[in-house]
């Protein structure tokens, strides 16, 4: 029998709240993150709006010192790391080295805003007045290098980076380090921040990016017919996953259990989804084995869902080709029509999503859907949260490259 793997803390800094609680509340009353970027002046870009964290004070939280030499994607994974500790109960960081403790912290593009303002600065002052800290900063290790520091963790220390999938795939690892006995306890999610002009105006000109300027709040729409791109947000999500034995032996209160991974590949494009979304059904398919369960076993699944034109039509496309007629009785809903694309940290928040859904009973709503699209014919919970009180959740993540990565999450139930 292979080992159990359960959730025993949950920590989260997003653009709906920089706390797990907040963010949950947010979700469920179906509050748009998404507005003007605030970040720097955008008037020069054809893109205006982002899903920025806002009132995050790292000189509050951390200190000048360490605030200055940490980039913003690093200081989001270590509040959302103090966060979820602190959920967990653990004791940690008390000078204790602690070697079935491991990190797992996954990104998709990583220090990027520290190398932008570095290279800027090389431009206008000169090589000498590159910060030295640079590298270190910048690093996409960065964030799992500065949590094992923090707590004194010598378990595995690993960055994971697979665009959008990230997230998943991070939790989906650091699962298999518990299940093979490398760790008991595993730190692990995805932190992002790269919300700056070079990254909107790559990915406008891609043909990503919604352009609605003008109403931020409505400019997310997973699987509407109007949908006419993502938006970019920023953030970290971090689970505290535990060996079961290990967490029942300490008392520790369960959230819930992670019982299935799957990832996959398209094999197809480096940016667009494969037609029939053959690569995700299989990353479906390959959870369900994984966790022993039927189709008609999940009773939810938070969509990848990112409001692009081509990737809700395969999605759901891929769906109804893993779930048959079952797909008709699941409920449906996309995280990142009220917080964007997180990116890396996408993944790692969605799953909270999961997690908070199997705990409390209630599913979140996909917001902004008004037109129903005909090649996207499932029940997406529009506009109003639900009662659903589902027993599995599956979570989807998709990511740039083919990469996908699909987590199954299980209620938690003593006997099971």
């Amino acid at each position: 029998m292979r080992r159990r793997v359960v959730v025993t803390g949950l920590g989260a800094v997003t653009p709906l709240g920089n706390d797990v609680p907040t963010f949950w509340e947010n979700l469920l009353t179906g509050r748009s993150g998404i507005g003007p970027i605030t970040q720097f002046d955008p008037s020069d870009l054809e893109v205006r709006i982002a899903a920025e964290v806002k009132d995050f004070d790292p000189v509050a939280l951390f200190g000048r010192r360490e605030a200055r030499r940490n980039d913003r994607f690093t200081l989001f994974a270590l509040e959302a790391t103090r966060q979820a500790v602190e959920d967990a109960g653990l004791s940690l960081g008390d000078g204790t080295l602690r070697e079935d403790v491991g990190v797992l912290i996954g990104t998709g593009i990583g220090g990027a805003l520290t190398f932008l303002h570095n290279y800027d600065i090389l431009k206008e002052r000169g090589p000498r007045r590159v910060s030295p800290f640079m590298i270190p900063m910048m690093m996409p290790n960065a964030a799992a290098a500065a949590i094992g520091i923090r707590y004194g963790l010598r378990g595995p220390n690993i960055c994971l980076s697979s665009a959008c999938a990230t997230g998943s795939h991070a939790l989906g690892e650091a699962a298999e380090m518990i299940r093979r006995g490398d760790a008991e306890v595993m730190i692990t999610g995805g932190s992002e921040a790269v919300i700056h002009p070079i990254s909107i105006a790559a990915f406008k000109n891609m043909g990503a990016l919604s352009t609605r300027n003008e109403e931020p709040e409505r400019a997310c729409r997973p699987f509407d017919a109007e949908r006419d791109g993502f938006v970019l947000g920023e953030g970290a999500g971090i689970v505290i996953l535990e060996s079961l034995e290990h967490a029942l032996a300490r008392g520790a209160r369960i959230y819930c259990e992670l019982v299935g991974y799957g990832a996959s590949a398209d094999a197809f494009h480096i940016t667009a989804p494969e037609e029939e979304g053959e690569g995700a059904a299989l990353a479906m398919r390959r959870a369900l084995n994984d966790a022993g369960l039927s189709p008609e076993a999940v009773d939810y699944i938070n969509a990848h869902g990112t409001s692009t034109p081509l990737n809700d039509r395969i999605e759901t496309r891929a769906i109804r080709a893993v779930f048959g007629d079952h797909a008709d009785r699941l409920a449906v809903s996309s995280t990142k029509s009220m917080v964007g694309h997180l990116m890396g940290a996408a993944g790692a928040v969605e799953a909270i999503a999961c997690v908070k859904s199997l705990e409390t009973g209630w599913v979140h709503p996909t917001i902004n859907y008004e037109h129903p699209d005909p090649e996207c014919d499932l029940d997406y919970v529009p506009n109003e949260a639900r009662r659903v009180e589902p027993r599995v959740a599956l979570s989807n993540s998709f990511g740039f490259g083919g990469h996908n990565g699909c987590l199954i999450f299980r209620r938690w139930e003593e006997t099971a």
